[in-house]
């Protein structure tokens, strides 16, 4: 099967289909209450399924070492709350395609640096020319997609 076709593509793929409809659910959210409110609501009902997941799958919660993690391995929480607040307020004012292409060329940038340098503990996979020729054609397709 080809790497592209691979399951942990596929799986990337689909999140990528789930944030973009996420991002529009939160910002009509937003819209229709306020941007907190709807940040505020829309982690409590997650906080809730992921508890139930835990709960579920038997995750032992309990038995793992927190506090010997760095601490800023922990900011993801507060990374989706930036998130989801910025997100709703860009939908509203430049559309879902404009605003998921920028999303995606600010993931795609630091994605790059976080690889090339190995950055959070994370195994360094350095860019080649050819790939940083692929990120300058990725950006140029970008510009293509605004509107």
């Amino acid at each position: 099967m080809s790497k592209y076709l691979s399951t942990p593509v596929l799986i990337a793929t689909l999140s990528g289909i789930t944030m973009a409809v996420q991002g529009t659910l939160n910002s009509v959210l937003a819209q229709k209450t306020s941007l907190l409110s709807a940040t505020l609501v829309v982690h409590v009902i997650g906080s809730f399924i992921a508890l139930a997941a835990v709960l579920v799958a038997g995750a032992p919660l309990f038995r793992l070492p927190w506090s010997s993690i760095p601490w800023y391995l922990y900011l993801g929480g507060l990374l989706s709350v930036i998130i989801i607040s910025l997100v709703a307020v860009s939908i509203p004012k430049i559309g879902v395609a404009n605003a998921t292409t920028a999303i995606i060329i600010g993931q795609v940038g630091a994605a790059v640096l976080i690889d090339h340098f190995g950055w959070f503990g994370l195994q360094r996979m350095a860019w080649n020319a050819w790939q940083f020729l692929g990120l300058l054609l990725f950006a140029a397709g970008a510009k293509l997609l605004f509107r």
